[in-house]
């Protein structure tokens, strides 16, 4: 069944949205309360887009999961450490999945961004393998950010440096995704070729 296909724009706000709330909330208030309004934030964003698409993307699933169980230690224990290194959890889980899938022979990217591309068997493989890389890269990143400098810091870089560099680096692959373009074949190409073929 085909999922309904959202505006760009209301995309954008799902997945902007509660990253904008932790930033202003942390800027007026502190980090705990920022947490919490993060959490309350990511919850709305997914059920705004099951109300409207009938469907969460993976990605937006697994990541909740980890904003709830790490924000609720985060305000339980009250130590901002959790927050901090969720991020490095969320890059470091999709970079063995990716990474591992490879290792089987399978590519999971199509699944975590909701099959946006039909490309060849090697294009997988290789834009696997890139955002493999590009996750564990920035596993490694937040973790040095966040050890080294101050919250706030830590958070500008959450909402300003991640959100940026994560854009830059999908659009770097848009070469690769047009090299490696499948051309969908219609039903009406199918039969004309099982024809060629029976006549041949």
């Amino acid at each position: 069944m085909d999922k309904t296909q959202p505006h760009p724009l209301f995309k954008l706000a799902t997945e902007l949205g509660p990253l904008l709330v932790f930033f202003i909330a942390n800027a007026k208030y502190h980090l705990f309360v920022a947490t919490g309004a993060f959490m309350v934030a990511t919850v709305v964003a997914m059920i705004a887009s099951y109300v409207v698409t009938k469907h969460v993307p993976i990605m937006a699933l697994v990541t909740g999961v980890i904003v709830l169980v790490f924000g609720t230690l985060t305000l339980v224990l009250h130590d901002e450490t959790f927050i901090k290194v969720k991020p490095t959890i969320i890059y470091g889980l999709f970079a063995a999945v990716l990474g591992g899938g490879l290792l089987f022979g399978r590519s999971f990217i199509a699944v975590m961004f909701d099959q946006m591309f039909n490309l060849t068997p090697k294009g997988w493989r290789i834009l696997t393998l890139r955002w493999a890389l590009f996750f564990a890269g920035m596993a490694i990143l937040n973790e040095i950010v966040w050890r080294t400098q101050t919250t706030d810091f830590w958070v500008n870089f959450k909402v300003f440096g991640v959100t940026p560099l994560t854009m830059i680096f999908a659009i770097a692959q848009m070469p690769l995704t047009k090299r490696y373009h499948l051309e969908p074949v219609s039903l009406e190409a199918s039969e004309a070729e099982a024809g060629d073929v029976r006549q041949g």
